[in-house]
């Protein structure tokens, strides 16, 4: 399958009309370069808020509402346009009322009209002391025509815990949705993003949202590229970058992934870090104190 990570750049939208264009335009640019997934960065839904006006938008609360506000008609256009052009797509994230709560929520979106969502599940400080968003509901692992696959939003990447539990659960491609503000923010999701691939001899493929908006709460700068790693194992590129894009440049970047190639490697591989993951416990509960004088 041909993978395409985003490099999404935020936009001050003055109608739904240009909203609907603006994402028609990029699946439809990915779905003619022949890919078969698409993938969104987190919270890249934000510029909705947009479409209620600069005070909403501007808002520690009133974003959120906002942004809640055009969801449904954002997740009907998805669902469509994955549809017409056969293309599963895992949207831009959300924050989204969930009770009393509000998560980070993203959708991947299947040709058939299946829809499945995965919450973000560990929280920035940002997230949990300025804005009050919480961790939601269990990760998933999504069985579809492409593959198993698994969601980690941004932070959660850095957790080599929750990889590895999509991992045990049958997930082969891990994609990772990210939005960060600054350059260090964009290389810890990244080499979370290269670790997972190395740790879980899978294939991760992360987006991320790109640009200023003064006008958008959360989101007012920044940074990032698209990218698609694997393990640095046979049958993948010595260096486990498969394709990255231009750092700040709006586009996909795409590549081409077998998944056989991560069957084969985990089955035979010039290392096999995913059998091996289990000998670590017994060997953590045995560190040993020593001072040397």
């Amino acid at each position: 399958m041909k993978i395409a990570t985003a490099a999404y750049p935020l936009s001050w939208l003055q109608s739904w009309a240009d909203y609907e264009t603006k994402i028609t335009e990029w699946v439809a640019d990915a779905a003619a370069r022949g890919a078969d997934l698409l993938v969104f960065p987190e919270y890249g839904a934000m510029e909705l808020a947009g479409l209620s006006g600069a005070d909403a938008a501007g808002s520690v609360q009133g974003s959120i509402e906002a942004v809640g506000d055009w969801l449904d008609q954002a997740n009907t256009l998805f669902s469509r346009l994955s549809s017409t052009h056969s293309v599963h797509i895992l949207s831009p994230s959300a924050p989204v009322r969930d009770g009393n709560l509000t998560v980070n929520r993203a959708g991947l979106f299947t040709p058939s009209g299946a829809i499945g969502w995965q919450d973000k599940q560990i929280m920035t400080r940002f997230e949990r002391d300025d804005w009050n968003v919480s961790g939601g509901g269990p990760l998933r692992v999504f069985d579809t025509p492409l593959g198993r696959i698994g969601v980690l939003i941004c932070y959660d990447c850095e957790f080599p815990l929750l990889a590895k539990a999509l991992a045990d659960a049958g997930a082969e491609l891990i994609l990772i949705p990210s939005c960060t503000e600054a350059l260090e923010g964009y290389w810890r999701v990244r080499i979370g993003a290269m670790a997972r691939a190395l740790e879980l001899q899978c294939v991760t493929a992360m987006s991320s949202l790109i640009g200023t908006e003064p006008r958008l709460f959360a989101v007012e700068e920044n940074t990032g590229t698209g990218g698609i790693f694997g393990p640095p194992d046979k049958g993948f590129p010595p260096t486990g970058v498969i394709a990255c894009g231009t750092l700040d440049t709006p586009g996909w970047t795409i590549a081409e992934v077998d998944l056989d190639a991560i069957r084969a490697v985990r089955a035979d591989g010039h290392v096999l870090n995913l059998t091996h993951w289990e000998e670590q416990p017994p060997r953590v509960t045995q560190v040993e104190y020593s001072r040397l004088t």
